[in-house]
């Protein structure tokens, strides 16, 4: 199937609309956020929130651009963060993820297999076949009473805790307006999420993909991060300025995976299983996984460049409960759930 980028412009007030497309019609919609953040009515905002709801029901995905988060910010993030994994492998290994509960640490190349199975033996199964190759920091709110960020020495990495911390409270801004948005696009109150998303139970990843010949790439099931989708609300991920890409989606009618390709200035945000079961799977989580663009190194052999990205995985409170939204259906495809349970199981089959 052919792949193409369309655009479409709207002549009245010159509105531009984007779109990642699958020749069949599937989309990825680029969606301005200015416009829910500057509307001067609840009848402006619901505009952008139908546009956003109806994106999340159909594909799952959207591409936020002028989202309020500064080039510079992010820019900066990903330059702590690959001074993060050019540390030496011990000093990262002291750092290391233990508990699925707490779920902050270092995660060495191979240790995760995300999938969509929660059976802890095959997913054990397929780690040993084909692991996830990736290297992994995992950053949580930083007052939480039990559990504890692994935090790199300030010597180390200088400024690397303060940037993080900064940034997960900007990423957890944004969710919180997304979720307003989300609540416009589905008819209900726009502060409905707010209390329930506001003790800030989320993760910031850091992701690194070393560079790696394309022949271990090549075998069954194998790929930089297998087909999964996410576990929580919303999914803030910021792709690499190199423009490497690799990140692709599940057409969910055709099952053909349609590249993602990095736009500059844009987030791309899905949909995760807790928002599909809360809405009663009227949003869609999205299988997604991420492939290695490969790139010549002689005659007969190439190699997949090194590729970086940040993900933003947000999460309702670990206290809460969720069930069928009020206007997401008469009857409930799922039973109530509690936040942390769901999640926390979830964690515990993908690692090892």
């Amino acid at each position: 199937m052919l792949f193409r980028a369309s655009v479409h412009v709207r002549s009245s007030g010159l509105r531009k609309r984007c779109f990642a497309s699958a020749a069949a019609g599937f989309r990825i919609p680029v969606i301005d956020f200015s416009r829910f953040r500057a509307a001067r009515s609840l009848a402006e905002k619901k505009e952008t929130a139908n546009e956003i709801v109806s994106a999340f029901k159909n594909s799952g995905f959207i591409y936020v651009s002028n989202h309020g988060i500064s080039e510079d910010t992010v820019s900066n993030v990903f330059r702590k963060s690959a001074e993060f994994f050019k540390l030496p492998e011990g000093v990262k290994a002291q750092l290391a993820w233990e508990d699925p509960r707490s779920n902050r640490g270092y995660v060495q190349i191979g240790r995760e297999r995300v999938t969509q199975s929660a059976n802890a033996a095959e997913i054990s199964a397929l780690r040993e076949k084909a692991p996830d190759f990736k290297e992994t920091m995992e950053i949580g709110r930083d007052w939480d009473s039990e559990w504890k960020n692994q935090w790199p020495k300030e010597s180390d990495v200088p400024g690397f805790n303060k940037t993080m911390l900064n940034f997960f409270q900007t990423c957890h801004n944004l969710h919180v307006e997304m979720m307003q948005s989300v609540a416009l696009g589905l008819d209900l109150s726009q502060d409905f999420f707010d209390s329930k998303i506001d003790q800030q139970c989320h993760n910031l990843r850091l992701l690194s993909y070393p560079p790696i010949k394309r022949a271990f790439l090549d075998g069954d099931g194998q790929a930089r991060a297998g087909a999964h989708s996410d576990y929580g609300t919303l999914t803030l991920l910021f792709q690499d300025s190199a423009q490497v890409g690799g990140l692709e989606v599940m057409d969910p009618q055709s099952g053909v995976f349609v590249p993602a390709t990095p736009i500059p200035g844009t987030i791309v945000i899905n949909v995760g299983d807790l928002l599909a079961r809360w809405s009663n799977d009227v949003l869609r989580s999205t299988l997604h996984r991420v492939v290695a663009p490969a790139k010549m190194i002689s005659s007969t052999e190439t190699i997949t460049p090194a590729r970086q990205s940040i993900a933003f995985f947000s999460n309702p409170n670990f206290d809460t409960l969720i069930e069928c939204l009020p206007n997401c259906g008469k009857k409930a495809r799922y039973p109530p759930v509690n936040t942390e349970t769901y999640i926390v199981g979830r964690l515990a089959a993908t690692y090892m």
